[in-house]
């Protein structure tokens, strides 16, 4: 799979529209939601195009998924969350047609129920660029 000169995440990915990285590499780009669930929220999509999961090759769902984790972990201590909301809409719901897979920090008692999910903005570049920074310190201290 190639990616799609007319897909947003592809274009991301490839570096042709801004967004706030939060890790890269060969397999994967992750990136804070400008529309974020709660403050810190990550997508994790590939680099190649697959619009859905199960467009997804089989051989690259363990090195996807390998990454999902890795942000999960790095989500949790890089913000001191209690835990983490990890999720993935196939068509429904999936406002740009490419696989992403949401990365949410979560606390006790912080207002999310169901699926209903309350949205809100950074207050500017430099707060979103400060959440991105605490993810990438814990994904590199993980790494070491």
């Amino acid at each position: 799979m190639t990616p799609d000169a007319t897909c947003l995440f592809c274009e991301i990915a490839a570096g042709s529209l801004p967004a706030t990285i939060v890790h890269a590499d060969d397999e994967v780009t992750a990136f804070l939601d400008t529309r974020p669930v709660f403050k810190g929220h990550v997508l994790v999509v590939p680099r190649a195009h697959a619009e859905t999961l199960t467009d997804l090759p089989a051989e690259a769902v363990g090195p996807y998924f390998t990454r999902v984790q890795a942000m999960a972990r790095a989500v949790e201590t890089g913000l001191d969350a209690a835990g983490t909301f990890v999720a993935i809409n196939n068509r429904i719901s999936q406002s740009v047609p490419h696989l992403h897979t949401h990365v949410v920090p979560r606390n006790r008692k912080d207002g999310l129920r169901g699926f209903f999910w309350p949205r809100t903005k950074y207050d500017d570049q430099q707060e979103a660029e400060s959440y991105a920074h605490k993810i990438r310190a814990a994904l590199a201290k993980d790494a070491a």
